[in-house]
C-alpha cells in the first residue's frame, strides 16, 4: 500500500489557519487594534471601506517596527510577546500567538510601512497571498500603517459567506467600541467610506462611555468599586429604571480584555434580582483586574474566553459589590422605613475628615437702614396693608334663614352619585349570543362552528394580521400616520442611529414620520394609527434589539424582519379584555388573511374541536 500522509504546502496551511483567526472584516480590526496597543500607541486611526471588504487601515502612532522586524512580524508563530510557555500566564499583552499578521496575509493584499522613533527612513512592503512583493525604504512618520486589501480574494466562497455591508459594519463598530472602552487613554477615531463614526479623545472609564453610547448614558450609570485580594472590580451598572430589552450594552473586561462569561453575567443578574421588570436586562460596563497567573487565555483564537481558578469567589465578590453600589446609591430599596434618606452621608464623603464650618459676617449691615417714617404709624396710616372691600359681607349668611321643607325641596333638586359601583367599566359578553364568541381567561377566543368549536389564540392572530398588513404597507401601499402635537423626541447610541438610518424608509412605509434624526436623538411627529404614543420608545427598542440579534443580509429578510418585530409589539397580548366587537372583527380579519393557521414566527394560531371529539370525552 503506497503512502498517502503528506505535508499540506505552506500556503494552503495558511489559509486554512486564518479561517480560524480571520472570520469577518472585523476579526481583522479587532486583531490590528491590538497589535496597535500593544506597541503603545496613543493615537489610533481606522478607516474602512465597503465595511471592510475593499480595504481596512490602522494607523498608529506606536514604537513601529525596523527592517528585519517587519519582515518576520508575517512569519507563523513569529512573536514578541511570549519566550515560553510559562509566560503564557504573566501576559500583559493582547496578542501572544503570532498568527494574526501571517493570517491575514495569506487572504488579502497587505501593505505595511512603519517607521522606529530613531531611524530616518521606515520600511515598506506589499503581501499578496503569503507572498512578499515588493519591500523597499518609504518615508514614513513614527509608528505603523497597515492596509489590509480586497479580504478573501483568493478564497472565494469565504468571501460569498460574508454577509451585506451593513451587517459588516455593525460587527467592526461591535469589535471597535470593545477595544476603546478596554483602553480610555488612547485616543481612538473610526472612519467608513470617508465618514466619520467616532472621534474619541483621550479621557477615562465613565466619559469614554459616554462618549461611545451617548450623552444620556451618564445619568444611568451607578459606579462599582470593590478591591479584594483576589480581584478588583471597577467600572459601571445601569440604574433598573433603565434596563433594557435587549444585552447590547453588557460588557466584561478582564486585565483590560473584552470577554464573555454567562457565569458571570448571572452574577450581575442575581445583584438585579427583584429590582428589573419582566425580559428586560441590566447595562454594565464592569472591568476585573486579577492576577494573571490565575487565569487562562488560551482557550479560544478569539481571546474571549476566559477560565479562572475560583469562579465561585470571583461570582459571589461581583455580586456583593453591585449589590453594595446599588444601596449606597439608594437605587436598591431598604427596609429601614423610619430612616430619613436626606441624613445619609453621601458616597463620595465617606472618607473625608470633618472640616470646621467658616462663618462669614457682614459687619456693615444695618437692619434699620429702610426704617418707617414714624409720622405715618403714629397716624395709623400704614401703606403696608390695604382695606378689603366689606360691603357685601352679608352675603356670606345668605340661606341660613330658610325653613327645613325649603331646604329638602332644594336637595330633592339635587342627584348624588351612588357610593356602590353597579356598572362595568367594559362590557365582558362572556355569553356572546349575538356575536357568537367569548373569550376565555383573557387569552382565548372561542367561536362555534358547524363541526365543533374553534378556539384562537388571539395574541397570535393579532400578529398574523398585523404581519401581513404591514408587509403590504411596506411593499405596495403606505399606511396612514397620525400626526403628534407635539413631536416625541427618543435619545438612542450612535450604533441604534446607524441601525435606523438604515431602516427608516420601510418604518415611513408603515406610518412613522421622521423629522430629524441626529447623533443621538430621534425626533419624531408622526406615527402608525394602531399604538399609542408611550408605545413607541418600546417598540422601537424591541425593533433595533431584533434587528441587531437576526443581522438580515438581504432586502426582503430585513422587510420582513421589520413586518415581524412590529407586528409582534403592537398585537394585543395575552390579559387583555375584548368585547365580543373587538372579538369578532379578530375571527373575521384573521381568516381574511394568506396564512391564518400559523403565526409569522411558524406557531399554530387556532385549534378545532369537532363534535365526534367531544362525544369520545364523554364516552
Amino acid at each position: 500500500m503506497s503512502d498517502i500522509i503528506q505535508l499540506l504546502p505552506d500556503h494552503v496551511a495558511n489559509q486554512i489557519a486564518a479561517g480560524e483567526v480571520v472570520q469577518r472584516p472585523a476579526s481583522v480590526i479587532k486583531e490590528l487594534l491590538e497589535n496597535a496597543i500593544d506597541a503603545y500607541a496613543q493615537n489610533i486611526q481606522v478607516v474602512v471601506k465597503d465595511a471592510g471588504k475593499t480595504l481596512i487601515q490602522i494607523v498608529d502612532d506606536g514604537a513601529g517596527m525596523s527592517l528585519t522586524d517587519a519582515r518576520m512580524c508575517f512569519e507563523r508563530h513569529a512573536t514578541s510577546k511570549i519566550k515560553s510557555a510559562e509566560d503564557l500566564f504573566s501576559l500583559n499583552t493582547k496578542g501572544f500567538r503570532g498568527e494574526a499578521l501571517a493570517s491575514i496575509a495569506a487572504i488579502a493584499h497587505v501593505e505595511l510601512k512603519t517607521k522606529p522613533k530613531n531611524e530616518e527612513v521606515g520600511t515598506c512592503i506589499k503581501i499578496e497571498g503569503s507572498k512578499v512583493t515588493s519591500q523597499e525604504p518609504c518615508v514614513t512618520p513614527k509608528g505603523t500603517s497597515l492596509c489590509v486589501k480586497n479580504l478573501f480574494y483568493n478564497i472565494p466562497a469565504r468571501r460569498n459567506f460574508l454577509k451585506s455591508d451593513a451587517v459588516e459594519l455593525r460587527h467592526i463598530i461591535d469589535e471597535f467600541q470593545r477595544v476603546a472602552m478596554a483602553h480610555p487613554s488612547i485616543a481612538f477615531s473610526l472612519f467608513h467610506n470617508g465618514g466619520e463614526l467616532f472621534q474619541l479623545p483621550s479621557t477615562n472609564h465613565r466619559q469614554r462611555i459616554t462618549n461611545i453610547f451617548g450623552a444620556k448614558t451618564n445619568e444611568k450609570l451607578v459606579p462599582v468599586n470593590e478591591d479584594t485580594e483576589i480581584v478588583k472590580i471597577s467600572g459601571f451598572v445601569g440604574k433598573p429604571e433603565f434596563a433594557k430589552r435587549s444585552r447590547g450594552e453588557q460588557f466584561f473586561f478582564v486585565n483590560n480584555r473584552f470577554i464573555k462569561s454567562p457565569y458571570l453575567n448571572h452574577a450581575v443578574s442575581a445583584a438585579f434580582e427583584g429590582l428589573l421588570k419582566e425580559k428586560t436586562y441590566p447595562s454594565y460596563f464592569l472591568y476585573l483586574d486579577v492576577n494573571p497567573k490565575s487565569i487562562d487565555i488560551n482557550i479560544h483564537p478569539t481571546k474571549t474566553e476566559i477560565k479562572f481558578d475560583d469562579e465561585h469567589a470571583l461570582y459571589a465578590m461581583l455580586r456583593s459589590a453591585i449589590k453594595h453600589s446599588l444601596g449606597q446609591f439608594s437605587v436598591a430599596p431598604v427596609l429601614d422605613f423610619d430612616r430619613d434618606a436626606n441624613l445619609d452621608t453621601p458616597y463620595e464623603y465617606k472618607n473625608r475628615q470633618a472640616q470646621v464650618p467658616k462663618i462669614e459676617v457682614d459687619r456693615s449691615f444695618n437692619p434699620f437702614e429702610n426704617e418707617l417714617n414714624t409720622s405715618s404709624i403714629r397716624s395709623g396710616k400704614s401703606h403696608n396693608f390695604r382695606k378689603e372691600n366689606t360691603q357685601s359681607w352679608e352675603n356670606l349668611y345668605a340661606g341660613l334663614n330658610t325653613t327645613p321643607e325649603t331646604n329638602q325641596h332644594q336637595f330633592k333638586q339635587v342627584e348624588f352619585e351612588s357610593e356602590e359601583v353597579t356598572g362595568k367599566l367594559f362590557d365582558d359578553n362572556h355569553s356572546g349570543s349575538e356575536a357568537g364568541t367569548f373569550q376565555l381567561q383573557k387569552k382565548y377566543i372561542v367561536s362555534t362552528l358547524k363541526s365543533g368549536i374553534l378556539v384562537i389564540d388571539q395574541n397570535r392572530a393579532h400578529t398574523r394580521i398585523l404581519y401581513e398588513e404591514l408587509l403590504k404597507n411596506i411593499t405596495i401601499a403606505a399606511a396612514v400616520s397620525q400626526q403628534l402635537l407635539f413631536p416625541l423626541q427618543l435619545q438612542f447610541n450612535t450604533h441604534e442611529i446607524e441601525m435606523l438610518k438604515e431602516i427608516k424608509e420601510s418604518l415611513e412605509q408603515t406610518g412613522f414620520i421622521f423629522s430629524n434624526i441626529e447623533d443621538e436623538t430621534v425626533e419624531i411627529t408622526g406615527i402608525p394609527t394602531l399604538i399609542s404614543e408611550s408605545e413607541v420608545g418600546i417598540l422601537l427598542e424591541q425593533l433595533l434589539s431584533d434587528f441587531e440579534n437576526e443581522v438580515p443580509d438581504n432586502g426582503f429578510s430585513q422587510t420582513d424582519l421589520l413586518a415581524k418585530s412590529l407586528a409582534k409589539g403592537m398585537a394585543v397580548k395575552s390579559g387583555t379584555l375584548l368585547n365580543s366587537t373587538e372579538q369578532q372583527h379578530i375571527v373575521n380579519r384573521l381568516f381574511a388573511c394568506k396564512e391564518p393557521d400559523v403565526s409569522p414566527f411558524n406557531k399554530s394560531v387556532f385549534v378545532t374541536l369537532t363534535v365526534d371529539e367531544l362525544d369520545k370525552k364523554f364516552t
